[in-house]
């Protein structure tokens, strides 16, 4: 039979030869076993796919089945072991309706969990009919990419708010804010380790409409939605708006309220043009003193407002943490110092912030000392500093700290795309020490967003996202479907690799004898506090415990031994490297121990005690000579 006379027996009897099983490849991380989004595997002959959220690719390619195909294999942080040649890949028998499984090593200290957005999330299970975790697992509300998130919790649900997001109907899509709701897991909602099931505010198109499409040309873009109680106990949803023009250029800034039966977002204040400050960056509530605060992580939380609407919307109600005088502008400085020249950090009004470029300028002109700036954020291994651009801040009951999530402007491997984490003893620091948990090769990742809302085990394990595109990159490859959405990890604050230094204050004052330990220390009635050093506060891998014990004139010591003559230690103040530790990281400086106006006291500077000292042991080096308020 010809084949044009088999293909009019087809077509007489209404049937269709059987589409051929594609051929399965799993890839997963070796050491938990989870299939791993974003993972490029690519032909000999350049044939690229790439790994949707549960780690398959559906391989059916004309020409390539029943034979050996040779698959080149990478992936943002993880990696595949290369063979004699240096090739980093893997032969597979490829055949119709089989299976392979590739197992990568992860690199990231973060773990890749699945895309939140865009189209294709699960393509591939689709295509080799298996079952996707998400109800909308190939197109939700016609959304193909998203930039950055926001979200808050109101009313019982999350509400999740974008950036420009692109359609498949023409390349400009919607340019004034999407939004969607999504149950807490608690409420019924998806496990956060599985995915985030949106519904999405749609128009009559079923494409994600606008929902703060703010009067004036160009594009609005939202940022620090945050949940207040008025006067009358009503919950109340705002969020900061800018109206763009020239792409990037911002022309008008305000305040919008949430309107609750029209389901978006109604322009509420416009702010003065030259104003110093306004609500941005993601924000989070918090005590001081009695008075509950607004703050503004961008990135640091270096700016507040108390919580209250009314003051919500009037700009000169902001404060700022900063050096300056009262009044002061980056651009001509006057920093605040106390009769004995002492740097001042208060919380002040019309006053800016001292950013990284105002630091850099105030120290080249000797107007600041380089301890005396607050950006001191650094690589707990090799000192290199980090500059911090977005990022979010939390407090993490696990940790008993603030915890930030930030991506790196200018880093080694991406300009915008490494991930940091740190901590500090209150949200405004001071941040120091930081290790990254998440690399691109030449890719961004920028504005990463934390959901303490989704953490499970009081924060043990945080959940976090950011932008993955190719904007600011350098790179003109883009990733197919994964570019310009939202990528979910997973982190463990119980990695050993995320054992951080943390600040060991020195508690002193008149008839008190020194104490050292970490912030969570009770102090003595009389005591200050001052930041003396920096070391572990957990055990660690080549670690060993510092002790406090008591002396016989009622003063106390610190000591490696877990006993003194008379009286048991309880538990370690803190850890330390020990003293003949060899090759000791550059962040780390010896402590030693010498005695001043009769009093036991510990310190890091070689030249200030007697020569031929020898360390107690090796502790991180506090580059912060500051007093925070």
């Amino acid at each position: 039979m010809s084949v044009f006379a088999a293909s009019l027996v087809i077509l007489l009897l209404g049937q269709a030869p059987a589409h051929a099983r594609p051929f399965q490849i799993e890839v997963v991380d070796e050491e938990t076993g989870r299939g791993v989004p974003l993972i490029e595997l690519s032909t000999v002959n350049k044939v690229l796919y790439v790994t949707d959220s549960n780690g398959l690719v559906a391989f059916d390619e004309p020409g390539l089945m029943d034979q050996t195909v040779f698959f080149n294999v990478q992936g943002h942080g993880y990696e595949y072991p290369k063979d004699g040649f240096g090739m980093q890949g893997k032969g597979l028998e490829v055949r119709e309706g089989g299976k392979a499984t590739i197992k990568v090593k992860r690199l990231n200290i973060a773990e890749r969990l699945y895309r939140i957005t865009g189209a294709g999330i699960y393509r591939d299970t689709v295509l080799l009919g298996r079952k996707a975790p998400i109800r909308e697992p190939v197109l939700n509300a016609k959304v193909f990419g998203s930039d950055s998130v926001v979200n808050a919790f109101y009313h019982g649900r999350l509400h999740w708010f974008w950036g420009d997001t692109s359609r498949p109907a023409y390349p400009l899509g919607n340019f004034h804010v999407p939004g969607a709701v999504s149950q807490l897991p608690s409420q019924g909602g998806l496990d956060p380790e599985i995915g985030i099931d949106l519904i999405y505010e749609v128009d009559k198109d079923g494409f994600a409409k606008p929902t703060a499409k703010m009067p004036g040309p160009g594009p609005t873009w939202i940022s620090g939605p945050v949940v207040l109680r008025d006067h009358e106990n009503k919950e109340r949803m705002f969020a900061a708006y800018a109206k763009i023009k020239n792409l990037l250029t911002v022309y008008e800034r305000g305040l919008a309220e949430w309107d609750d039966d029209a389901r978006v977002f109604r322009k509420h204040t416009v702010f003065p043009e030259d104003a110093l400050i306004y609500p941005d960056g993601h924000p989070f509530l918090h005590k001081d003193n009695g008075t509950e605060y607004v703050y503004f992580a961008s990135p640091y939380p270096w700016s507040r407002v108390v919580a209250d609407p009314e003051m919500l919307q009037d700009l000169s109600c902001y404060e700022m943490l900063t050096c300056l005088k009262e009044g002061s502008r980056v651009d001509r400085a006057e920093v605040d110092r106390d009769g004995d020249g002492r740097l001042r950090y208060t919380w002040k009004t019309n006053t800016s912030v001292v950013d990284y470029k105002g630091q850099k300028s105030l120290i080249f002109n000797d107007a600041l000392k380089a301890d005396e700036g607050l950006i001191q954020l650094r690589d707990a291994a090799s000192g290199a500093q980090v500059v911090a651009h977005g990022a979010s801040v939390y407090w993490n009951e696990h940790r008993k700290r603030w915890v930030m999530i930030s991506v790196e402007a200018g880093g080694k491997a991406s300009y915008l795309g490494e991930v940091w984490y740190a901590e500090a003893d209150a949200p405004i620091g001071p941040w120091v020490y930081a290790r990254k948990v998440v690399t691109h090769d030449k890719y961004s990742f920028y504005n990463p967003k934390q959901h303490p809302m989704l953490a499970k085990q009081d924060g043990r394990i945080l959940f976090f996202e950011g932008t993955y595109t190719m904007t600011f990159s350098g790179n003109t490859n883009p990733t197919p479907r994964y570019d310009y959405n939202q990528i979910m990890y997973k982190l463990d604050l119980d990695d050993p690799r995320l054992n951080l230094p943390v600040a060991i204050y020195r508690a002193s004052g008149p008839g008190v004898a020194d104490q050292y330990g970490t912030v969570h220390r009770p102090l003595p009635a009389k005591a200050s506090r001052s930041l003396a050093f920096f070391a572990l506060d957990r055990p660690a891998e080549g670690a060993v415990p510092v002790f406090e014990q008591p002396t016989k004139d009622g003063a106390s010591s610190l000591t490696l031994t877990a006993k003194a003559a008379d009286k048991p230690a309880t538990s370690p103040l803190f850890y330390a490297l020990p003293a003949d530790t060899k090759d000791a990281p550059s962040t780390t400086v010896p402590l030693f121990e010498s005695t001043k106006d009769g009093r036991t006291v510990y310190e890091t500077d070689a030249a200030s005690v007697p020569a031929g000292t020898r360390p107690l042991c090796f502790v991180w080096r506090n580059p912060v000579n500051v007093t925070l308020p």
